[in-house]
């Protein structure tokens, strides 16, 4: 591929690019870049906000180049402040091990595992802190060269500040053990959501401090999540996990508005936009479901979902495979909801039975009443099955 379709392949679906002319610099020079990638494993899930920097990492691999996933197991103790209005919670070591498991795993439904290099950042970042340069230690011997202005330019702390909410000092130098990050592997070009530019250009700063060549910073939008309107996240509900189920990931994506469906197929795919657009809405979205339950469930998985969906939407159907509950005593309709997982709470349950979402075979439920043991199927909203059982 020439240089024009290489840093045209880069750009789709790209916010900044500093700088453009860097980058081209860094691509011509015949070298093997170091293309790094950051995530601190504060949850145990990756979703498809995840997959687009991940995509775009891959894109990388495919021109040649080393993708240099750092899982964050120091900084994800400190807690990244980006976009939040509040302190970050800590996490004890034990639950960010056990993420960092996950993540690593999921991480490869994306990227190539041969061309992928794997580093944890408390290999650099626990010597940064403790290791003394003279009469300090390097983080001391850093920070001395960084100004309090500098790190209070980031949009979210200035927010907090206005609306006087506290900003601890481990938030301020989070940005810091970042770009120490990119100094410690010797990064050509940090990938990163929009809302990480401030962390990686401080790694730009924090490179040309220690002697080496500063990277490209590249950051890419930030997916919206299945509600359409915030960013998809664990915290708000609206996410798609790369670890769900063939049919969670179809049923999702099919839920998705057709505004929010035209930026999957940017942000997540290489598909002709103009081509999708002269789709039927409904079509287009089943060919989208169909790409992304494939990718991170297996070949052949969406077209399987696909029928699934098909059978149960478009000829009222029940599914062929229901997770089977047995009754052995009676219940209320929602404490029976949450023991199967189809409910978060009592609450949430009584307020999807006074919403008519509440079915059992077929006949909407807006009362939450105790039932008998009965063999039947129990519905909740359009996608959510049970197959009731008596049972002794």
């Amino acid at each position: 591929m020439d240089l024009e379709n290489e840093i045209s392949l880069i750009k789709r679906g790209t916010v900044n690019i500093v700088s453009e002319t860097e980058l081209a610099q860094k691509l011509q020079s015949g070298k093997k870049l170091r293309v790094k990638l950051g995530v601190d494993p504060t949850s145990s899930d990756l979703h498809l906000g995840h997959s687009v920097v991940l995509s775009k990492l891959r894109q990388f691999q495919d021109l040649g180049h080393t993708a240099v996933l750092i899982i964050g197991d120091f900084t994800a103790r400190v807690g990244d402040p980006s976009g939040r209005d509040s302190t970050r919670p800590m996490l004890d070591q034990d639950a960010v091990k056990r993420n960092a498991e996950t993540y690593t795993q999921q991480a490869f439904k994306v990227l190539d595992r041969d061309k992928t290099e794997i580093r944890f950042n408390s290999e650099w970042l626990i010597p940064f802190t403790e290791h003394k340069s003279g009469s300090m230690s390097e983080l001391i011997n850093t920070a001395k060269n960084l100004t309090v202005s500098r790190i209070l330019e980031r949009e979210d702390f200035k927010n907090r500040m206005k609306n006087e909410m506290p900003i601890s000092l481990l938030e301020m130098l989070y940005p810091v053990f970042q770009g120490y990050d990119s100094v410690a592997v010797k990064a050509d070009i940090e990938l990163g959501g929009q809302d990480q530019i401030f962390n990686l250009l401080m790694g730009r700063d924090m490179q040309k401090f220690y002697g080496q060549t500063p990277q490209v910073v590249l950051t890419v939008p930030l997916l919206v999540g299945t509600d359409g309107e915030k960013k998809m996240s664990k915290s708000y509900g609206n996410y798609i996990a790369l670890n769900d189920s063939a049919k969670d990931i179809f049923g999702k994506t099919m839920s998705i508005s057709d505004e929010t469906m035209l930026s999957y197929y940017e942000l997540l795919t290489s598909e002709d936009l103009s081509g999708i657009k002269a789709l039927h809405p409904m079509e287009a979205k089943k060919k989208l479901a169909v790409m992304l339950t494939d990718r991170f469930c297996g070949r052949q998985q969406g077209i399987k979902a696909r029928e699934e969906f098909e059978k149960v939407f478009s000829a009222g159907k029940l599914p062929d495979d229901m997770p089977q509950v047995k009754m052995s005593a009676p219940s209320k309709i929602s404490a029976l909801m949450v023991s199967c997982g189809m409910a978060k709470s009592n609450n949430e349950a009584r307020r999807l039975i006074e919403s008519g979402a509440v079915r059992i075979d077929g006949e909407k439920i807006l009362e939450d009443k105790v039932i008998e043991p009965v063999d039947g199927v129990l519905q909740a909203g359009k996608r959510n099955f049970r197959k009731l059982v008596k049972g002794g």
